[in-house]
């Protein structure tokens, strides 16, 4: 059961990735007429049904009680409010995060963006050192090296690669790096300051994933305040909204729940595994369904490095056992 359990999250995980990003790319860059969708609306609503996938899945952990699920809700949030104003920063930084993978995806298409992406590896890396004060091995430092040259490599600019994005996009490839990377570092903390906040607590991941997602929607109603307020008052708040906009805000949504899955059930060479196979699919699928995106020999190499490093840094080698003596 365990092992189906496994396959299984890490399936959903790459299913997820790869959609999430494939649509938000579409939907960013699909001419229709009319007002586009906000990208900070989107954030709002996401963090909205991460909140009520999370009150149901207590819900389900309580049995299926109303009453057991207020207690539980009034027990660990309300009762406990300087653990719940914890969860204030991590969740200011991911709400940040979610807004600036809109920016980048509207400036980069689906294939670069992924594999820079991998970035957070080594962010989350440096603040788990500095932060946790976890120790890295061997295998793991090298994978870094090997990460950063391979992002390099993916970020090489080429004469393809500048006729392509001038043709298919009005977008600017500097806007979409320095999104990513700041989504990167800001990945990394926060991912790393979670985890701390979770080791120090009892309290289950869905109940964190609640007190995110209210503080997540609180910055987010903020963010579309000062910078969208404008075109709300005139448009709605749900301007430009159609299905394909639903699905990229439920598949956002599903991230967090996707991940603590994966934490719990799998491994990190699993793990690994699944992010090396979205990035083979969101490679694919850039080139021929939204073909925005040539690929060249520098970015397939670029990309074999970011896979192989992934795959390095979940490495853990087993100690040999003591030789049996005759």
């Amino acid at each position: 059961m365990s092992a189906n359990l496994k396959y299984l999250s890490l399936g959903i995980l790459v299913f997820q990735t790869t959609s999430l990003v494939l649509t938000m790319r579409y939907s960013r860059t699909l001419k229709e007429e009319g007002p586009r969708y906000l990208s900070s609306t989107a954030v709002v609503v996401a963090e909205l049904l991460k909140i009520m996938a999370c009150i149901f899945l207590v819900y389900k952990d309580s049995k299926c009680s109303v009453r057991a699920l207020n207690r539980v809700l009034h027990d660990e949030i309300l009762n406990k409010p300087m653990d719940t104003l914890k969860l204030a920063i991590p969740s200011g930084i991911y709400t940040l995060q979610n807004n600036l993978l809109y920016v980048a995806l509207s400036n980069l298409d689906a294939a670069t963006y992924q594999v820079t992406y991998q970035l957070k590896i080594l962010t989350t890396a440096l603040f788990s050192v500095s932060m946790l004060g976890k120790k890295l091995g061997v295998y793991q430092w090298l994978s870094l090296v090997i990460l950063m040259a391979g992002v390099a490599f993916v970020q090489w600019p080429s004469d393809s690669q500048e006729v392509n994005s001038k043709e298919i996009s009005t977008g600017s490839q500097f806007v979409g790096l320095m999104a990513v990377l700041t989504a990167c570092f800001s990945s990394g903390f926060a991912g790393v300051y979670f985890e701390k906040i979770l080791k120090e607590t009892k309290q289950s991941v869905w109940i964190r994933n609640i007190q995110l997602g209210f503080f997540g929607s609180i910055f987010g109603l903020m963010g579309v305040y000062i910078y969208d307020g404008e075109l709300v008052s005139k448009n709605g708040f749900f301007q430009g909204y159609n299905q394909l906009t639903w699905i990229v805000v439920v598949l956002q949504a599903l991230g967090g729940l996707v991940i603590a899955a994966v934490i719990k059930y799998a491994d990190n060479i699993l793990k690994g595994f699944a992010t090396s196979l979205s990035i083979i699919l969101s490679t694919i699928i850039s080139y021929f369904w939204l073909q925005d995106f040539v690929p060249t020999s520098v970015f397939f190499l670029g990309a074999i490095l970011v896979i192989a490093a992934t795959f390095l840094y979940g490495y853990d080698p087993k100690p040999a056992g003591n030789p049996t003596k005759a």
